[in-house]
């Protein structure tokens, strides 16, 4: 069962209007529809708690986190912001605003700030991170040789390369074979700084 239909049904049982919920949560007729029907993706965290309470459910209940089928873990899962583009993710641009909140499992809670989801434009990564993926990356200054991360080059281009270390050079590496390497040696270290580790990947099956 999806969170729409869950919603659905909640409030059929109940005998509420979709106006009436919608008065309950701060929102019209017609988002209520929306939100039933899987219009809207990852509910933010300001609808989906008071949503819940005028079901008279939990959150955890309502997103199906406690269902039988494939469920997502019961503890450690946090509400992460959504960002519309690496640069707005990390700052860079003005423009940084929250599209949304995405519910994620995060073994360490203490380290949940650390983490964000963002948005990937382009097919530089692809097949790995196709265009309009979602990369969840904990926010940290280095990674291990190979790994793949969001690196800052020069201050103001955030980018989501692999990355190769050797004595006295880094190398930004797309997965796709049609974008080169860029390879920095000596002092040009200095223009790339490592802003976060991608952990994982959400892919849109088309």
């Amino acid at each position: 069962m999806t969170v729409g239909e869950r919603i659905r049904n909640l409030r059929k049982e109940k005998g509420m209007s979709a106006d009436k919920l919608g008065e309950l949560i701060g929102k019209d007729r017609a988002t209520v529809y929306r939100y039933e029907s899987q219009d809207i993706e990852n509910m933010p965290t300001s609808v989906l708690e008071p949503l819940a309470k005028a079901l008279g459910t939990t959150p955890a209940e309502l997103m199906g986190w406690n269902s039988n089928v494939s469920p997502l873990p019961k503890s450690n899962v946090f509400m992460r912001p959504l960002f519309n583009s690496v640069a707005a993710g990390f700052g860079v641009v003005a423009d940084n605003t929250i599209v949304s909140y995405i519910p994620t499992f995060i073994t360490t809670p203490s380290e949940q700030e650390q983490y964000i989801w963002i948005s990937v434009q382009g097919d530089s990564m692809s097949p790995l991170i196709d265009d309009g993926s979602e990369i969840l990356v904990k926010k940290q200054d280095c990674v291990d040789n190979g790994q793949i991360g969001v690196v800052l080059i020069d201050g103001e281009d955030a980018v989501v390369k692999k990355i190769s270390y050797g004595d006295n050079w880094i190398e930004l590496i797309s997965i796709n074979p049609y974008y080169p390497p860029r390879r920095f040696e000596g002092a040009d270290v200095q223009r790339v700084r490592v802003l976060g580790l991608v952990k994982k990947v959400s892919k849109n099956l088309q």
